[in-house]
């Protein structure tokens, strides 16, 4: 494939503007009827198995957190999350964009972050009502510079 053709997937496909991967293991936290399935299954073609769920008992290579403001507290929610991860995972938190319900102001997702020892690299859309959010461990973030 060129490099035209995959920049034109990162547009198409928001998935892959995420940087997962073949073979690793995502665990899906907060789904609900509201999440954006397009960007699920992109997921899931991009790592070529299905997302786990919350019950899952491994350890896995990243979360993905759908978190909306009436889901409880950020910080417990992200401190959580890292327990999932392997040292050096990613957390994607996906939050309702501006104007929907459930949106979550930036500063309050930076502050949660902080506070729960993550890092946040980039945001970025990955839908039409949802933003992703890519929070890594401070380990994590010194390994991709």
């Amino acid at each position: 494939m060129s490099a035209t053709a995959d920049h034109a997937e990162e547009r198409t496909n928001p998935a892959a503007r995420l940087g997962f991967e073949p073979g690793q293991v995502v665990q899906e936290i907060g789904y609900d009827d509201d999440v954006e399935q397009e960007l699920r299954e992109g997921i899931e073609a991009a790592i070529g198995q299905d997302l786990v769920d919350e019950d899952y008992d491994d350890v896995a290579d990243a979360v993905l957190l759908w978190f909306r403001d009436e889901d409880g507290d950020l910080t417990d929610a992200l401190v959580d999350a890292i327990g999932l991860i392997e040292d050096g995972g990613t957390v994607w938190l996906m939050t309702p964009k501006t104007g929907r319900d459930g949106y979550i102001e930036p500063s309050d997702i930076n502050e949660a972050a902080q506070t729960a020892g993550l890092s946040q690299t980039k945001s970025i859309s990955v839908g039409k009502d949802w933003t992703g959010s890519r929070l890594v461990t401070p380990k994590a973030a010194r390994s991709k510079r």
